[in-house]
C-alpha cells in the first residue's frame, strides 16, 4: 500500500508530443535537442527538437516537444 501510495519507482509516460517522467534522480544534459536523464538503474535518452522542460519537480519532469527517440539505458 505504502509503495502505492508514494510511488518511489521510476516512471516515464509518452503522450502526444510529451515525455512526462517521475522520480529521476538528475538531469544530466538539456538542450532544445537533446535530454539524459539519470535514475537510480541507468538513464533516458530523449532526442527531438524544440524540446523544454514545461513542468521541474523534485521528482517530476514534463518535457515538451519534437519527440523522436526515447533511448533506455
Amino acid at each position: 500500500l505504502n509503495n502505492y501510495i508514494l510511488e518511489n519507482e521510476f516512471k516515464i509516460t509518452v503522450l502526444n508530443g510529451r515525455v512526462d517522467i517521475l522520480n529521476y534522480s538528475d538531469i544530466d544534459h538539456f538542450d532544445d535537442n537533446v535530454i539524459i536523464v539519470r535514475h537510480k538503474n541507468g538513464s533516458v535518452t530523449i532526442r527531438g527538437y524544440h524540446m523544454i522542460i514545461t513542468k521541474l519537480l523534485d521528482d517530476e519532469l514534463l518535457i515538451n516537444g519534437k519527440i523522436e527517440k526515447i533511448e533506455l539505458r
